[in-house]
């Protein structure tokens, strides 16, 4: 079970950094960045293909939706300078706020 949650985190580590690069590639006319967003997105669905051997497929892509939205926001915020208003922050605490619950309570994680 615990190896299940360090796929998933590796796998929404790589969608972050594939998210992030995606930016940079002004709509893949820039050849570093498409490699790094085109190499992440396929190491990020890998490793989300793993946990889905034993976890159900909505819990563990709520996970993996979730953390990358809190992620790439945060991203956003500090590296290229983009505003969060109130009603983003209290989305992204929502967000946070269910990815917890159905850590804690949930006992649909595993199928």
């Amino acid at each position: 079970m615990l190896l299940n949650y360090v796929y998933l985190i590796i796998a929404v580590v790589f969608e972050v950094i594939a998210t992030t690069a995606l930016k940079q590639t002004h709509g893949f006319t820039r050849l570093v960045p498409s490699l790094v967003s085109i190499t992440g997105y396929a190491l990020a669905f890998y490793f989300l293909s793993l946990p889905l051997r034993t976890m159900s497929v909505g819990v563990t892509y709520a996970l993996w939706c979730g953390a990358g939205i809190i992620l790439v926001t945060a991203i956003g915020w500090f590296w290229f300078k983009q505003s969060l208003d109130l009603p983003a922050l209290a989305g992204m605490g929502l967000i946070m706020a269910g990815v917890m619950v159905i850590n804690l309570f949930s006992k649909t994680v595993i199928h």
